[in-house]
């Protein structure tokens, strides 16, 4: 339980960050090079990698290599348990 506890804590705190949340609902899509997650923000490119590790270090994202591409990818499993988390605590608030 502890684990699944340390997990859950570093996926909130990956998504704290505004750019981060940003870049989980747009990879909920479709998967996406640094590059093009990069293309909306103001940010450099190493700054974008630097918030993509983050997410990766919580277990929500992964790195492939397709060809030339290394597409990110959005693990579903973290909303498995981000939602028993949310749901055990709904049910006990209503």
């Amino acid at each position: 339980m502890a684990t699944q506890e340390a997990e859950l804590s570093g996926v909130f705190a990956a998504l704290a960050d505004p750019i981060r949340r940003d870049m989980v609902a747009r990879l909920t899509v479709a998967d996406a090079t640094v590059t093009e997650l990069a293309d909306p923000y103001d940010i450099s490119l190493q700054a974008v990698s630097r918030h993509i590790r983050v997410l990766q270090d919580a277990g929500m994202v992964t790195r492939g290599r397709d060809a030339q591409r290394r597409p990110v990818h959005l693990q579903a499993k973290v909303f498995d348990l981000m939602t028993k988390w949310i749901e055990r605590y709904r049910r006990q608030a209503e």
